[in-house]
């Protein structure tokens, strides 16, 4: 069996350099870009603002202003048809609430009434007794069925 020996210069076997081992560079780097002034590009001035920055605009995407318009017209009538629903939303929602405290104070006032006549009804007996009236004893009841009138003649004054 023979000793393995070790040397300070050999590279590790994943290849990459030990600790305080730096590697020498392979290529020398690339230069970096270096910025230039352009002459003759456009004054500030002479750039259409408003309307014509935007038909210009449209001319050289090769978009009609028809268009642009149509989409205008669209977004603003949306925005309209929005506010109008919301407008109409809460309007029918202030007459919901109005209709529903109009119907509890009347079903307050039903209610009340209903007492009151409960309490006249069960008061209805004892008035009755104080008057001088007597419960019915019995249940009557009248068949009209094949009755015929009676006519009775006049009477005659007697002479004299």
């Amino acid at each position: 069996m023979q000793a393995r020996s070790v040397r300070s210069n050999a590279v590790p076997s994943d290849g990459r350099p030990s600790a305080g081992e730096t590697r020498p560079a392979l290529s020398t780097p690339e230069p970096r870009p270096q910025l230039h002034l352009v002459v003759g590009g456009r004054a500030r001035s002479e750039e259409p603002s408003g309307i014509a920055r935007l038909v210009t605009w449209t001319r050289a995407r090769r978009l009609p202003v028809v268009h642009i318009v149509i989409a205008a017209l669209f977004l603003v009538s949306s925005l309209l048809g929005a506010l109008m629903l919301r407008t109409q939303m809460v309007q029918n929602s202030f007459e919901a609430s109005t209709v529903q405290e109009s119907i509890g104070r009347l079903t307050q006032d039903v209610e009340e009434d209903q007492s009151k006549l409960d309490a006249l009804m069960m008061s209805l007996p004892d008035k009755a007794q104080k008057m001088g009236m007597v419960p019915q004893s019995g249940s009557i009841s009248i068949d009209l069925n094949g009755y015929t009138p009676t006519y009775d003649k006049p009477k005659t004054q007697p002479t004299r």
